[in-house]
């Protein structure tokens, strides 16, 4: 939609500055905007308040020399108009619309690959085999496989990479959890660790040993046969659970392999080469104040153990190392902090920390009955993945998910992800698709095809509501752009939900097929090009495009 705009502006300023008019050496990225009053025009461009400091004119008069200039020889305009401190509102004319429609139907439509082939890496999950997937993992997930599938839609080459830890002390309470519910179904007398799982996957994995092992292994340490077994058992529930939302990963990258191939020993040498590491009472320090952070932070504990920021920093560079034009990291608002200590020390090593990209997200709240369910990892408390699909299905939970900006805070309503009812937004939405799909069944016992002849009569669909779904549909492919550059899939959400609200309306209030037959092509036109950008948006966030409802 924006793009035949780029162009005429583009050559509108040129010509400006080869007459004169204008001295500007290089052009300023040309924004554009939908002004929220439509009295306004369809699209509005700063351009002219972003050149006013070169040109050392007011914008407004900026503003009026760039429209002298505009040459519109495909006659995509119906109007131009100068407005306010110096923005130019466009109106593009039905011409220009009626194209839009036709685009849609072109096997090649879709958003721009601007990504090139571009390698990028999203890093997502990330949870440590420790217990099932509860519902903040299930964010982190559907944002990262979201935020994957849009950058792949825009010519990027993704990597998705799993990071986890099987060592350390919770790994060692996990072991000694499951040993405890083994010895207690031999009869033997056990102390549970105190903070230890008390979920019930947890008997699951000690009835497992039992069935298999009887009473054989019961003087191995919890930190061997237990912890793995543990281990093992949870991994496969974890990868499972995913795929129940079709999610999978190209690299699962074991946070013991940088210890195994001493990256973690040369990122704190090299830390030390830099100054920027110390020691003190027992422990290594990373020194704060040349970093830009408000203190100085631990490396290495005084038990000679490495503090979770010294293998995020090793991993961090070994991920840099491997030639990514981006790396996106999806995080909880709780790893804010450490996020920015690895980064800081990352750039005190010289290197390009813009590669990186965090998205960071709120948790989640669900509710029953106007009742907030309640969470906790590891006692008995928790709502997990599974229980959610159980619940309200994939298409709901993917969609819920991403019906809040990452950096919100998600209610997620439980009663409302089951309605069958225009207040369920993922219902709202599949049913527009279904519904097209309903019409083409009876088109086809009328005798109707619904086919790109059906072009020449768009000039019949003047309706206001089918003007606003024309003008809806042509937005798409800005948005999906959008969506994946500022990495925010919520945008394709909040479109989606849009484009149905505006069929819905059209769909209410004029009958699609009736005794014109011009017209009748042309609304069939127009509700299929509604169907193929659905089934698309969808599409990219994992959701199903269901053919009836």
């Amino acid at each position: 939609m924006k793009k035949p705009l780029e162009g005429l502006l583009r050559h509108a300023i040129s010509a400006a500055i080869q007459g004169g008019a204008l001295k500007s050496p290089s052009l300023p990225p040309l924004i554009f905007e939908i002004p929220k009053d439509a009295s306004f025009g369809d699209l509005a461009s700063t351009v002219a308040l972003a050149l006013a400091r070169q040109e050392r004119k007011p914008p407004l008069a900026i503003a009026e020399i760039i429209v002298r200039h505009i040459e519109d020889p495909e006659g995509i305009l119906e109007g131009t108009q100068v407005a306010g401190p110096g923005y130019i509102n466009f109106r593009l004319s039905s011409r220009f619309w009626q194209e839009c429609l036709a685009e849609i139907t072109r096997d090649d439509f879709g958003p721009a690959a601007f990504g090139g082939g571009a390698k990028v890496q999203v890093e997502f999950v990330s949870a440590n085999p420790t217990g099932p997937l509860t519902v903040g993992h299930g964010r982190n997930a559907v944002l990262g496989d979201a935020i994957a599938r849009l950058l792949e839609a825009t010519g990027h080459r993704v990597t998705r990479e799993y990071y986890f830890n099987n060592a350390g002390r919770q790994m060692t309470l996990l072991g000694e959890s499951v040993k405890a519910r083994y010895l207690e179904l031999l009869g033997e007398p056990s102390d549970f660790p105190e903070g230890g799982y008390q979920g019930e996957y947890i008997g699951a994995i000690a009835r497992t040993l039992y069935e298999t092992h009887g009473a054989q292994v019961r003087e191995e340490p919890a930190g061997g046969v237990f912890k793995q077994a543990a281990e093992a058992a949870i991994f496969d529930e974890i990868k499972r659970t995913l795929a129940r939302m079709g999610i999978g990963f190209d690299v699962f990258f074991n946070e013991d392999s940088l210890y195994a191939g001493g990256q973690i020993t040369a990122a704190l040498a090299a830390l030390r080469a830099r100054g920027l590491a110390f020691d003190q009472e027992g422990a290594v320090w990373l020194r704060g104040e040349p970093l830009g952070l408000n203190k100085d932070r631990v490396l290495v504990k005084s038990s000679g153990e490495p503090a979770y920021r010294l293998p995020d920093i090793a991993y961090h560079e070994e991920k840099l190392g491997r030639g990514f034009a981006m790396i996106v990291d999806v995080l909880g608002a709780d790893h804010i902090a450490e996020h920015e200590e690895v980064r800081a020390a990352l750039q005190g090593l010289g290197l390009d920390v813009s590669l990186i990209r965090p998205v960071i997200y709120q948790f989640v709240t669900l509710t029953r009955g106007g009742v907030q369910v309640k969470m906790s990892t590891r006692r008995a408390e928790y709502v997990t993945v599974d229980e959610l699909l159980d619940e309200v299905g994939s298409d709901a939970v993917r969609f819920f998910f991403l019906t809040r900006k990452a950096d919100t805070h998600l209610e997620f309503d439980l009663d409302l992800a089951k309605q069958q009812s225009a207040d369920n937004p993922v219902f709202y939405v599949q049913y527009g698709h279904a519904r097209v799909c309903s019409l083409f069944r009876e088109a086809t016992k009328a005798g109707l095809t619904p086919a790109p002849a059906a072009a020449s009569h768009l000039d019949s669909l003047t309706a206001p509501e089918e003007v606003a779904v024309i003008k809806r549909l042509a937005q798409y492919t800005d948005v999906v752009e959008d969506a994946a550059r500022t990495l925010e899939p919520h945008r394709v959400v909040f479109y989606m939900i849009e484009l149905a609200s505006e069929f819905h309306r059209f769909y209410n209030r004029h009958r699609v097929i009736t005794e014109d037959r011009g017209r009748t092509l042309a609304r069939l036109y127009l509700a299929g090009a509604v169907a193929k950008v659905l089934r698309s948006a969808l599409g990219l966030l994992g959701v199903c495009a269901p053919e009836t409802m």
